[in-house]
């Protein structure tokens, strides 16, 4: 888990431009300090936000209790604690930063950020698993870097029945994970030489039927 950075800003962005009604039932996927699912429940949406780690979903707890926010927050894997339910709008700001294999998956704080090679660990199951969970109408927004393969995230979210496509970018300097792999992220061709920034994108997913 991490403190809410631009990432999680452009996603509130989005979130904002959402209009989302009051009562309408939100998923926040990976909420990590809960930042999203708060933000959505300002906006009155009736919220359930879900996340892997015992201190996500500690700390997520009591940014709600603090903010006098209602907000039904649950440990689990992914979509696993809400299967069969359907929501108007799911937030997912997952782990996406490309990481070499160690031979097992990410741990400790790294899970907040490392997503395997590729950085879609996750967000392919997302992309996968999210179609199924949205009522008709209802919109899917997330945000990874473009080291992670957009163009990946709209083919699966389209292959899944959604209408996709990229509707913010934000290009923000190397924050200390991707300074730290530089080198590796040049040998594997995914930044040029002399590149120093990375792109965000904010993919909205729409079930139109």
């Amino acid at each position: 888990m991490y403190a809410p950075q631009d990432d999680t800003e452009l996603l509130v962005e989005a979130l904002r431009e959402e209009a989302v009604p009051p009562g309408a039932r939100v998923l926040d996927v990976g909420t990590g300090s809960g930042a999203l699912a708060l933000a959505a429940a300002r906006q009155g949406a009736e919220v359930t936000a879900v996340d892997v780690s015992r201190l996500a979903v500690l700390t997520a707890r009591v940014n709600a209790w603090l903010a006098r926010l209602p907000v039904r927050i649950r440990r689990g894997n992914l979509f696993a604690p809400v299967r069969g339910r359907t929501y108007d709008l799911i937030l997912a700001n997952p782990p996406y930063v490309p990481a070499p294999d160690a031979g097992r998956g990410p741990r400790g704080r790294s899970r907040a950020w490392d997503a395997g090679q590729d950085g879609r660990l996750l967000l392919d199951r997302i992309c996968r698993d999210a179609p199924a969970l949205l009522c008709p109408g209802g919109v899917l927004l997330t945000v990874h870097s473009s080291l992670s393969d957009p163009c990946r995230t709209l083919e699966l979210l389209r292959a899944g029945g959604l209408k996709a496509a990229v509707i913010r970018r934000r290009w923000i300097a190397f924050g200390p994970v991707l300074r730290s792999r530089e080198e590796w992220l040049r040998g594997r061709g995914l930044i040029s030489p002399d590149e120093d920034r990375e792109e965000l994108v904010v993919v909205r997913a729409e079930r139109t039927r």
